[in-house]
């Protein structure tokens, strides 16, 4: 018995050897790679869509003077940055449809609240089609707290927007002191950058 058990075991051996070897020579004529895990040279590279960066999507404007303009609210009245000349203002650009805007606008409404009695105000740009009903409706939602005005077609360009939300803290003199694409990385971030403006001198 014990003889027939040996027999057995060293032909399943054999096999497993012999079957090994004529895998690897049927990979190696096929030009595969026994190890998947591992790429080809001449493999084509796996693609990965990442999404925007902010660095690479807008203009570093930090420490120019914030590009003027004048757009209308929704209550139909007429708005300038220069209205608000020697406040610390922070300008989003949002809109219905950017979930991370969406995410990012209570902290603005509480922010507001926070900082609004020492000379900060936010004014809210939104990227969304205009003559869009879905604007007025979602800020009076959640209790918008401050200016929220429509973008026309020069706005983005004269601040380099690319991706929503994002947000430019003008200082007390009129110049960006910070800038942030996308959604920020935190409340703090926010709230540190607004802080950051306010201890500008107005000129």
């Amino acid at each position: 018995m014990r003889r027939i058990s040996v027999i057995l075991f060293s032909t399943l051996a054999i096999a497993l050897i012999l079957f090994a070897g004529w895998n690897n020579l049927r990979e190696r004529r096929l030009g595969g790679n026994s190890f998947p895990h591992l790429a080809l040279a001449h493999e084509e590279p796996v693609r990965t869509v990442l999404p925007p960066q902010p660095p690479d999507q807008m203009r570093d404007i930090r420490g120019q003077q914030a590009p003027a303009f004048q757009l209308v609210s929704l209550d139909g009245k007429k708005v300038s940055l220069a209205d608000y000349k020697g406040k610390a203002v922070l300008v989003n650009f949002w809109a219905t449809w950017c979930a991370p805007c969406k995410l990012e606008m209570p902290w603005l409404v509480d922010l507001r609240s926070k900082y609004a009695a020492q000379g900060f105000e936010i004014l809210g740009i939104s990227e969304d089609d205009p003559g869009s009903k879905d604007v007025e409706p979602y800020t009076k939602r959640i209790g918008v707290n401050y200016p929220v005005l429509m973008a026309d077609e020069k706005i983005a360009d004269k601040y380099h927007t690319d991706v929503l939300p994002t947000s430019f803290f003008i200082g007390r003199d009129g110049k960006v002191v910070e800038q942030i694409a996308g959604f920020p990385d935190s409340k703090d971030e926010v709230d540190t950058a607004i802080r950051q403006a306010l201890n500008t001198r107005a000129k």
